[in-house]
């Protein structure tokens, strides 16, 4: 364990919307949302003004529109999330060469690697982070992050999320138990809903309660490893290194039955039980999976696995939900299974482009397709919808703007950009020859 609070988290507030907000002068301090578009969207982001009317990520989009109606809905920029990114990146690698970016607006800085090092006492630690959080600002045109320090990479993501938004925080080594004790059991690395539950089961509420746990008796309710590993973060026990190249691994989940299992129904239910909580480790982990697998081992000990490749890597469970069922559906299981497992490999820590097109998440692996995810032609392009809410355009005459919204022949566009004030809207047909995607 480090004795100095030398792990700087940074996390850049609401990003995809306030790369919108900063853009698009006339939705500055309005409810943004970001993220797919058609009937099967979620939401990447939403701006803190939406977040007020209940809007989170990873809701579905037409939930979304109940709860905030008048909203701006946009499919994404990623380019332009991108390229605030790089800038944001580049600049705690000039803070540091140690640097583990967990998604395009978060990572991890190791301070110890930094030169000069700085001041390790709470004063000195503040200036590096105001100065850096100026920076980002400066460099990015205006974004804010939350940046929190800590002495391991646990202590520094709480620190972020009590700094939220726009703020810092700093917990001096020493402090990380008492600070800890008080708050909800979830707050810990592995804890998601599954285990939350099972240990309010056993009146483990607050990471206090965890503090003082007997391990082995934990065991009997979590498992072995897992117990321990409660146990260890409650304490502040976080030995992780700040990893500049992170391997990409496979995450699954298997269950093991004492009885062979013939009922399909059972095993579905069973199979998207095991999706949401590999869906939750790679949300924990800030990563996305492009690959999905089953694993059914029959009532002869015969182990058979199946997968199907996405053309976006994806972290939402009900997409690992869905294919697993449908390659679930051409296994013959009426022999009887013994162990049914999920997993998902081709990881990443950037968020894929895709995930903002209109109907993300289509198939790209023809070995097995169901209706919900039909497997497209790989001779033909894919076809994505041409003037998407929030897409860059320029007119001849008009100059710069964004789509405002299209349909019936027709597309609507503001004109301005993140230099002006709030633009004028005009619209046009679509095959105006003056107006194009810029």
């Amino acid at each position: 364990m480090r004795s100095e609070a030398s792990v700087l988290h940074l996390d850049l507030d609401a990003f995809f919307a306030s790369v919108e907000q900063r853009d698009k002068p006339s939705l500055r301090g309005k409810p943004v949302v970001v993220g797919g578009v058609g009937a099967r969207g979620v939401v990447a982001t939403a701006s803190y003004e939406a977040r007020v009317f209940g809007v989170r990520s990873a809701m579905p989009a037409s939930e979304a529109r109940r709860r905030c109606p008048h909203a701006a809905f946009l499919a994404g920029r990623f380019l332009a999330y991108r390229e605030a990114s790089a800038q944001v990146m580049g600049r705690l690698r000039d803070l540091s060469p140690l640097v583990e970016p967990l998604s395009l607006d978060e990572a991890f800085v190791d301070l110890r690697a930094a030169d000069p090092v700085p001041n390790f006492q709470r004063a000195g630690l503040q200036a590096v982070v105001d100065r850096l959080r100026a920076e980002v600002a400066e460099v990015t045109g205006g974004l804010t992050a939350s940046v929190g320090v800590g002495s391991s990479k646990f202590m520094a993501k709480v620190a972020t999320e009590l700094a939220k938004p726009d703020g810092s925080w700093i917990v001096p080594a020493g402090t990380e138990v008492a600070l800890l004790a008080p708050m909800k059991v979830g707050v810990i690395p592995g804890a998601g809903p599954v285990t939350v539950d099972r240990l309010q089961r056993i009146g483990i509420h607050l990471v206090g309660d965890l503090q003082g746990a007997d391990v082995d008796e934990l065991a009997q309710v979590v498992g072995r490893s897992h117990a321990a590993a409660l146990v260890a973060f409650a304490s502040a026990q976080d030995d992780r290194p700040v990893e500049p190249e992170r391997e990409a691994k496979s995450i699954s989940v298997e269950d093991t039955f004492e009885t062979d299992l013939v009922d399909r129904d059972e095993l579905t239910a069973i199979l998207r039980r095991d999706a949401r909580q590999v869906a939750g480790r790679l949300s924990a982990a800030g990563l996305f999976a492009r690959t999905v697998s089953i694993k059914v081992r029959q009532h002869d000990f015969s182990t058979l696995t199946r997968s199907r490749t996405l053309l976006s890597a994806t972290d939402r469970a009900e997409v690992i939900g869905s294919v697993a069922h449908g390659l679930l559906d051409a296994v013959d299981v009426t022999a009887g299974v013994r162990l049914l497992g999920v997993s998902v490999a081709g990881l990443t820590d950037v968020l894929q482009e895709e995930l903002f097109a209109a109907d993300a998440d289509l198939v790209l692996d023809n070995r097995a397709t169901t209706n919900d995810y039909p497997a497209p032609d790989p001779q033909q392009p894919l076809e994505q919808p041409r003037w998407l809410p929030g897409a860059d355009v320029e007119h001849d005459e008009h100059g710069r703007g964004w789509v405002w919204g299209s349909g019936l022949g027709r597309v609507t566009v503001r004109f301005e950009t993140r230099d002006t004030a709030p633009g004028p809207v005009r619209t046009f047909r679509l095959d105006d020859p003056q107006l194009r995607l810029s």
